[in-house]
């Protein structure tokens, strides 16, 4: 069961940013919908 849920984080998509669109770097399964430089405007 453990392996399972391992192999569905691992398979997730890259997040996007809901701004301008670029991959966000962190861990897909975090919250965040905006990258670095978005967030801070």
């Amino acid at each position: 069961m453990l392996e399972n849920i391992i192999e569905f984080f691992k398979n997730l998509p890259a997040k996007k940013c809901e701004v301008c669109g670029q991959e966000i770097e962190e861990q897909h399964e975090c919250y965040g919908n905006k990258c670095d430089f978005c967030n801070i405007l």
